[in-house]
């Protein structure tokens, strides 16, 4: 009887132990499907590109726990399964509200609009016409003129000293009093602040005409000889009888300055100077100084930031919950790779994207994909709108293992959006292709999925 009972439990014995060994096999293989099926999952890829995968994860999980040997195993995948529901809710919540979504749930943000010749007297018709400039030269730089009944506003006047010229002469086309009722420089560096300065050739902005308010920028560090002139300057202009604020003024509504400004006279257009954190707050990056501003036009609304870039544009969604969604964005800081964040462009899903630079020009950086443009504000813009335009466009030539710039062109010029009654017109005085459509960009840009 012993032998037999001894015979019976190695027999037990062993089949536990095969039911075991089976058991380990089964989970190490349920294991490796799940981890199989995760590593399909491509980082460098958004949401919807990586839906197989997504759905490949799911799956494997939900086939392993089914086909796992026992209890143990079931509740382990089951477990699983539930903390993959709960990861895929909370990354939806925070997806949505930084925007990670945006490309599946945008569909068609592109404006509509009139595409026109370019032709001054039509434009002297629009009730708001909104000019982003040439400057005459190869260096990028911003200046943005707007019209907004008889009242002229000039934002910025880059790219070097010498193209207050240029500036004068575009802008003499539609204000004809000579008066500036607003200035504003956004920051302190030379691409945006040197033509209110000039040169003895080229009369700067502020001796050329008459500013009635300027607003500036809070904070600088800025030490520089253009911005040493640009303060000469401009204390010459506050001597003749302009108003000087700075931005932190105009969010304050102190010392004479105001947040929003009545552009017509009669509420139809209004300028905004939006608060950011940078006009108290120090910091390294003299771009994140930039003086934020909101023009609103009934439901429409046009956002210009400088060149506040990844922080300072977090502080301007925060700051400001109750940021609109915009028909027009100027690209933020010309389309560097630093700005046009996926938390702003989220809040505002720009429809129009009108960006101030010299494309593909190596002044700023001689890695090409870094260049303005640069492929990783295209990659963040895309899902938004194609409705996207550039001023000029450089011409560079190889100089032994880097690049040097030799000369620029335009690209779609003198680039004009108009409002009247609602109506959206725009106005180019080279071309009205898309950036996406260009010869520079089919050369020297990948194009995203999304324009396609």
């Amino acid at each position: 009887m012993a032998n037999k009972s001894d015979g019976g439990n190695k027999k037990t014995s062993g089949s536990s132990a095969k039911k075991k060994s089976g058991g380990k096999s089964t989970t190490k293989a349920n294991v490796n499907r799940v981890v199989k099926a995760a590593k399909k999952y491509d980082t460098s890829k958004n949401f919807k590109e990586n839906k197989d995968a997504l759905t490949g994860i799911v799956a494997a999980t939900a086939t392993s726990a089914s086909r796992a040997s026992n209890k143990k195993q079931k509740k382990f995948f089951i477990v699983l399964t539930v903390i993959l529901i709960i990861a895929f809710v909370v990354i939806g919540c925070v997806g949505y509200y930084k925007g990670w979504f945006d490309p599946l749930i945008i569909s068609d943000n592109t404006l509509k609009f009139n595409s026109n010749t370019y032709d001054v007297a039509a434009i002297k018709n629009e009730q708001l016409s909104i000019h982003f400039l040439e400057l005459g030269n190869n260096f990028t730089g911003d200046s943005v003129y707007i019209k907004a009944g008889e009242t002229d506003i000039l934002i910025d006047a880059g790219s070097r000293a010498g193209s207050a010229e240029t500036i004068a002469e575009y802008v003499d086309n539609y204000c004809t009093d000579n008066k500036l009722e607003y200035v504003i420089a956004t920051h302190a560096h030379q691409d945006h602040i040197a033509g209110f300065v000039g040169t003895k050739e080229a009369q700067g902005i502020f001796d050329r005409y008459e500013c009635e308010n300027i607003i500036q920028f809070s904070r600088t560090n800025a030490t520089s000889q253009v911005y040493k002139d640009f303060c000469a300057k401009r204390d010459q202009a506050q001597q003749k009888g302009a108003n000087v604020y700075t931005a932190l003024d105009c969010v304050n509504n102190a010392n004479g300055a105001q947040k929003v400004y009545d552009l017509t006279g009669d509420g139809s257009v209004t300028m905004e100077i939006l608060y950011q954190k940078y006009y108290e707050q120090e910091t390294s990056n003299e771009n994140n100084y930039s003086v934020c501003v909101l023009i609103t036009q009934g439901d429409n609304h046009y956002l210009l930031t400088g060149d506040l870039e990844d922080s300072g544009e977090t502080s301007l969604v925060n700051s400001n919950p109750d940021l609109p969604e915009v028909q027009l964005y100027k690209g933020g800081h010309h389309g560097s790779y630093t700005a046009a964040s996926a938390s702003l462009l989220h809040k505002i899903k720009p429809q129009c994207i009108c960006i101030c630079c010299c494309a593909g020009s190596v002044e700023y950086t001689k890695k090409l994909e870094n260049t303005f443009p640069a492929q990783k504000f295209i990659n963040r813009i895309a899902p938004y709108t194609d409705a996207v335009y550039v001023t000029t466009v450089g011409e560079i030539e190889k100089n032994g293992d880097s690049y040097k710039d030799v000369g620029f062109a335009s690209l779609n010029g003198n680039i004009v959006y108009a409002c009247t009654n609602g109506q959206v017109s725009m106005y180019f005085s080279e071309s009205d292709v898309k950036l996406k459509d260009t010869e520079w960009f089919k050369n020297n840009r990948t194009c995203p999925s999304s324009w396609k």
